[in-house]
C-alpha cells in the first residue's frame, strides 16, 4: 500500500507542476498588447494542449505502473517442482522459524492465496498428526493455505481411511514428503499404555498403538516415538501407491516428534 500512495503522490506532483506552467501562460497572455493577442492566444492554446496531453500520459504512466505491480500476485510456493529432500527442508526450515518466533506465513496475502487455491490445491507435504489441539500443523511448520495436506486422528494412526486420504495426497495432489508426527504428552498413547476401560469407541485406538507400547516396554515418551515410526513404516508397507512413489524417488516417508514445550520438531531415525 505504501508504494501505491507513492505513485499517487508522484502523479499529483506532475499535475501540480504542469498546471502551474499553464497558469503562467494565462498570466502572460493577460499582459500582452491587443496587436499580438491573436498570435499569443494561439501559442498558449497550443502549449496548453501539449501540456495537458503530457500530463495525462505522465499521470497514467505513474499510476498504471503501480497498478501493474499490484496486479502481479506474489509468487506461490513451487510445490509440484520440489523433490522430496527440498520438501522436507521446507518443513524443517519452517519449524525453525516457529521455534525462533519469526514466522513468515502470516505475511502472505490471504486474498491472493484464496484466489489461487479456490479451484485447485498443490500441497508439497502431507502430514499425519494427532488430533491434539496443541499440535497446529500449519502453524508449527510456518506454512499457509494450500501448502500442507493434513490428516489428523488421535494417536496419528494409519487406519485404512487415513491411508486412503494420504494416497489421494500422493497420487492426485503430488505431495513430495509424508511425515508421521508424534508429539509429547500424547493422550492416545497414554491411554493405550494404561489400557483401562473407557467410554464409547476410544478403546478402538489401542490395537493400533499397542505394538509401540510393547516395543518401548511401557515407557511413555519411547512409546510415542516408536508409534510414529511404526505408523510411518506401515504406510510404506501397506500402500502400493505410497511404496511406488517412494521407489520412484517422488516421495519420502519420515517419522518425527514434536516437543510441546520447545516447539521443536525432531526427525526420528
Amino acid at each position: 500500500m505504501g508504494e501505491s500512495n507513492m505513485c499517487r503522490r508522484k502523479a499529483s506532483g506532475v499535475l501540480q507542476a504542469a498546471h502551474h506552467h499553464v497558469d503562467g501562460c494565462d498570466g502572460h497572455h493577460a499582459g500582452v498588447t491587443a496587436q499580438s493577442g491573436n498570435d499569443e492566444e494561439t501559442s498558449c492554446l497550443s502549449r496548453r494542449q501539449l501540456l495537458r496531453t503530457s500530463i495525462a500520459s505522465a499521470a497514467a504512466g505513474v499510476l498504471a505502473g503501480g497498478a501493474i505491480e499490484f496486479a502481479v500476485p506474489r509468487p506461490t510456493f513451487a510445490q509440484s517442482k520440489l523433490n522430496p529432500e527440498a520438501a522436507l527442508k521446507a518443513l524443517m526450515d519452517g519449524n525453525q522459524r516457529f521455534v525462533e518466533r519469526r514466522l513468515t506465513a502470516d505475511k502472505e496475502d490471504l486474498a491472493i492465496l484464496k484466489q489461487n487455491t479456490a479451484e485447485k490445491q498443490e500441497p508439497f507435504a502431507s502430514v499425519l498428526s494427532c488430533a491434539d489441539s496443541r499440535v497446529p500443523v500449519e502453524l508449527l511448520f510456518d506454512q499457509t493455505i494450500g501448502h500442507v495436506f493434513v490428516n489428523r486422528v488421535a494417536g496419528n494412526i494409519a487406519t485404512s481411511e487415513i491411508i486412503a486420504s494420504i494416497e489421494y495426497g500422493v497420487a492426485v495432489l503430488g505431495t513430495r514428503i509424508l511425515m508421521v508426527l508424534g508429539h509429547a504428552s500424547c493422550g492416545a498413547v497414554k491411554a493405550s499404555i494404561a489400557a483401562k476401560s473407557v467410554p464409547g469407541q476410544i478403546s478402538s485406538l489401542y490395537r493400533y498403538i499397542r505394538p509401540a507400547v510393547d516395543e518401548a516396554h511401557g515407557d511413555f515418551e519411547g512409546a510415542i516415538k516408536a508409534n510414529a515410526k511404526i505408523q510411518a513404516k506401515l504406510l510404506g508397507d501397506s500402500s502400493p501407491v505410497i511404496a511406488s512413489a517412494v521407489k520412484g524417488a517422488k516421495l519420502r516417508v519420515v517419522a518425527a516428534y514434536y516437543d510441546l514445550a520447545s516447539g521443536k520438531v525432531a526427525l526420528l531415525d
